[in-house]
């Protein structure tokens, strides 16, 4: 009777006791302090400097092409900013000048704007016909010194915009191209290596893939200022053409204005000096 008594109290509590190792071992683990991550920095750190030869000269690349954007895009601003200043200026004074000779002669206190230069060319032109006094014998070639100053103009403010292209356009192939060959070099480590395992391979591609991430943080600030500037210019380009238009149509003004009567001859009022401008 006994061993009967003792062999149920073994057949009804052994899962009991079978299971108490588990809830111990998750007593324990729950207890015990979780690992402590390592920081981001500390890690990216590591990669670069697991990096291959390479992706360090992609990488160095892809530094050198970020500065020269970063350089271009002030400098660009800083020019656009000034030529915006400047053209705003000269035309407020020439609107309220009353002789092309008062413009002339202060051109160059402008000499950043493009209006200024388109004016000096036209001016030059002007003088060359008429030695600077009374009406154009012909329209057509202060025109084509208008074109050709609004292109010079222009060309001067487009200067080396076409490298923020280049850069915006390229950054991401050349990141890419790390990229592609640090997983190349990684399958090549892994089947030298005989070990098809994640852990054996995820360190080279994490580390290839930040040529690639690289090549975006250098192509989005180059591709955003490339289409900012080219805005910039298509707004410089109509008010230089504004300009110009206004400009030849008060040369045009001369021929009608000077056969006005002299004041001596009717009475009327005094004679219009061709050079005058009533704006």
């Amino acid at each position: 009777m006994g061993l009967w008594r003792l062999l149920t109290f073994i057949v009804r509590y052994t899962p009991i006791f079978s299971a108490a190792p588990s809830f111990l071992a998750f007593f324990l683990q729950s207890d015990a302090p979780a690992p402590v991550a390592a920081p981001q920095s500390s890690a990216l750190w590591e990669m670069l400097t697991n990096s291959g030869p390479i992706a360090l000269g992609v990488l160095g690349v892809l530094a050198i092409a970020s500065l020269y954007s970063w350089t271009l895009i002030f400098t660009k601003m800083s020019t656009f900013a000034n030529a915006s200043k400047q053209s705003k200026r000269f035309l407020r004074t020439f609107r309220k000048a009353t002789r092309l000779q008062e413009i002339a002669a202060i051109t160059a206190d402008y000499a950043p704007s493009p209006l200024a230069r388109v004016f000096e060319e036209v001016y030059e032109a002007y003088k060359r016909q008429t030695g600077g006094y009374g009406p154009p014998r012909s329209i057509s070639p202060l025109e084509r010194s208008a074109q050709t100053a609004s292109s010079e103009a222009l060309t001067r403010l487009e200067a080396r915009l076409t490298w923020l292209a280049t850069i915006a356009s390229m950054s991401t192939f050349v990141g890419l191209f790390g990229t592609v060959m640090g997983i190349v070099d990684a399958f090549h480590g892994l089947g030298t290596a005989g070990s098809a395992t994640l852990r054996a391979v995820a360190p080279g591609i994490s580390e290839a893939l930040i040529t690639t991430a690289a090549g975006i943080f250098v192509a989005v600030p180059a591709g955003i200022a490339y289409n900012q500037f080219a805005a910039r210019l298509r707004i410089f380009a109509s008010g230089i053409d504004d300009f110009a238009r206004e400009l030849l149509n008060s040369l045009e003004e001369i021929p009608a204005r000077s056969a006005q009567p002299t004041a001596a001859a009717t009475g009327g009022p005094r004679p219009y000096n061709p050079m005058e401008r009533e704006l």
